[in-house]
């Protein structure tokens, strides 16, 4: 027969838990959560009678669990309606997890099952200066295949994930970077035109995804869409590239909302929003 392990003793001082305690542990902390989120939502605080409403709570219950988190530091209350407030702990909660957010590390996933689902090599870049880098790649099987160096720099007007950049950026910042950079010439398919560029700028911000049609290298073409941090501004672009023999006009228009849904479930993933609601 088995030998049964029996439980320990309670340490003296303590009283053993009663079965359920877990259970509204849990619900409290679930509760005291919900509250914070409420008043993240809201603008200028919200009053005890206002907060519970929107969580669903007595006000009783409400104002317990808001002592509690009072206490903490995560809210405070203030002004002459006695109105609550999210608290200084909870913006540094919120400023650590921005702060270890591994873009690489989370996106590498998104661009793996993109790889899957296309067959094309999936590229990650991000914005530096007037120009975008590539910071991780994911090559898909194929003998034919567009491979590019991590760390190698492209330029925004004639690149998948640089005309993906390009034109997430305000249009002020694009105004500043023509004067600066211009549209230099690099294939005959590279845009040269501003007026063709903003054109091409206004298509993309539409549909939500960019194209290159072999305008930086001849014999590829790449889609790409953009990936917003918690302010909405842009942080990189997530891209499919691979030989124009196997990304005809058809294929391209498959392939481009696909890429767009990755990088807009990548953005919720790193805590962004896109500027268009998505």
């Amino acid at each position: 027969m088995p030998h049964r392990l029996a439980p320990p003793p309670p340490r003296r001082g303590r009283t053993p838990a009663k079965p359920g305690t877990v259970t509204v542990q849990v619900q409290s902390l679930t509760r005291g959560l919900s509250l914070l989120e409420a008043l993240a939502r809201a603008e200028g605080g919200l009053t005890l009678t206002d907060l519970a409403q929107r969580v669903t709570l007595a006000p009783s219950t409400a104002h317990r669990l808001l002592a509690t988190l009072e206490k903490m530091g995560y809210v405070y209350q203030g002004g002459e309606l006695g109105r609550w407030y999210i608290g200084l702990q909870a913006f540094a909660v919120g400023s650590s997890f921005l702060a270890n957010r591994d873009f690489v590390a989370q996106s590498h996933p998104y661009m793996r099952r993109l790889m899957e689902q296309s067959g094309e090599t999936a590229n990650l870049g991000i914005l530096d200066g007037t120009e975008a880098v590539f910071i991780d790649q994911v090559q898909c099987r194929e003998m034919m295949r567009t491979i590019v160096k991590l760390g190698s720099r492209v330029p925004l007007h004639a690149s998948g994930v640089g005309k993906a950049i390009f034109a997430a950026l305000p249009d002020e910042q694009i105004d500043a970077i023509l004067k600066v950079k211009g549209l230099p010439r690099i294939t005959g398919n590279t845009i040269t035109s501003p007026e063709t560029m903003w054109q091409s700028i206004r298509v993309i911000r539409q549909r939500g995804w960019s194209f290159d049609d072999e305008e930086h290298a001849l014999g590829t073409r790449c889609v790409a869409a953009p990936i917003y941090d918690e302010h909405a501004e842009v942080l990189g672009a997530i891209s499919l590239a691979g030989p124009s023999s196997r990304l005809p006009d058809e294929r391209i228009k498959q392939l481009g909302p696909v890429v767009a849904h990755t990088a807009e479930e990548l953005t919720r993933r790193l805590g962004g929003r896109s500027p268009h609601g998505k």
